[in-house]
């Protein structure tokens, strides 16, 4: 018999990567979204998707990758809270309530770390929007008694892969812009303070942490918990060896061709930010987490190293680049 999963929020880069997989290895797969085979806010079509379903994967919620003005914070917290609050209405209400649910979550609900790594015992959460955020959405999955549920908060790190926030760093880099970002003063007004927007200058020189996961992880981290029935509660999806921001953007020029990349300093971020319409903090906060639960249940790494893993994401997104130059009608948006 089929395996059956539901993946809902498909339409993102995560998305569509876990659609392909899922339908390649023979799963029978629907979605739920603001299309698809069932549409939030219909929980009765929800609820007979679930019914049943071997795995649940929830990636919903507004991109953070935008400037988070009052009208943007407040769809960014819904958009992730209201979603998973009706898949677990949906699953509570199911005959026979899926065997697992992954919901995503993020590595961000870490404080700014310079001193050492956060794992899932000992990391301590942080301060701010982002962080108030990842809680509200943790705290909506957790919620309440589903027991025949198991659920598994996906803390997941910065994803490398054609389609993913590495794609505007590699224009860059290819620029002659690929250097590091350096933190450094910049004037707070009181409303940024109050939101908890705001990012303190803590004059990292580029050594602020890097956590990374490249897609394929993401899907075999997913297999792997899927798989694995003493693992629940949170996990940290991310690579194992963390680097840093100088690092990072030093190796990625390197796989482009580029010898030379312009630092790009505080002042020249937060005037590019308010231009492309995202924020600092994407860059400019250290994150510095671990995978502790899946090392430790034996989960192994499709890339465990950095170079690798730019590599093989820069080497996708050349060749989608030569698909589309010989088809220029073609998109890359596909449905789901």
């Amino acid at each position: 018999m089929r395996p059956r999963v539901v993946v809902a929020g498909a339409s993102g880069f995560i998305g569509r990567y876990l659609l392909d997989a899922f339908r390649a290895e023979g799963a029978d797969v629907t979605t739920v979204g603001r299309t698809g085979d069932a549409v939030w806010g219909d929980t009765r079509r929800i609820t007979e998707l679930v019914d049943g379903a071997d795995l649940v994967v929830n990636l919903a919620g507004k991109s953070v990758d935008c400037r988070y003005g009052a009208r943007n914070r407040a769809e960014i917290l819904r958009s992730r809270v209201e979603t998973t609050r009706e898949l677990r209405d949906a699953i509570r209400a199911a005959r026979r309530p899926p065997r697992v649910w992954c919901n995503a979550s993020t590595a961000t609900i870490y404080r700014h770390a310079e001193d050492r790594p956060q794992t899932e015992s000992d990391g301590e959460i942080g301060t701010g929007f982002s962080v108030s955020v990842a809680r509200a959405w943790e705290a909506a999955f957790f919620d309440g008694d589903l027991p025949g549920t198991r659920r598994v908060a996906l803390r997941i790190a910065i994803v490398l892969g054609d389609g993913s926030a590495l794609v505007p760093l590699i224009r860059l880099a290819r620029l002659g812009l690929g250097g590091p970002h350096l933190d450094g003063p910049w004037f707070a007004t009181r409303r940024r303070r109050a939101a908890g927007t705001f990012h303190e200058d803590r004059h990292t020189h580029g050594r602020q942490r890097f956590s990374w996961v490249h897609i394929a992880d993401v899907l075999g981290a997913i297999r792997f918990v899927r798989d694995h029935p003493e693992i629940d509660g949170v996990v940290n999806v991310c690579a194992p060896h963390p680097t840093d921001d100088r690092t990072m953007m030093r190796t990625l020029r390197e796989i482009v061709g580029r010898r030379f990349g312009l630092p790009l300093p505080r002042w020249m971020l937060e005037l590019g930010s308010i231009a492309i319409r995202t924020e600092t903090e994407l860059v400019l906060k250290s994150r510095w987490v671990v995978p502790a639960r899946l090392e430790g249940a034996g989960y192994r790494f499709v890339h465990p190293e950095l170079r690798g893993a730019l590599a093989s994401a820069v080497a996708e997104h050349r060749q989608r680049g030569r698909q589309e130059s010989r088809n220029p009608t073609s998109s890359s948006a596909r449905p789901v």
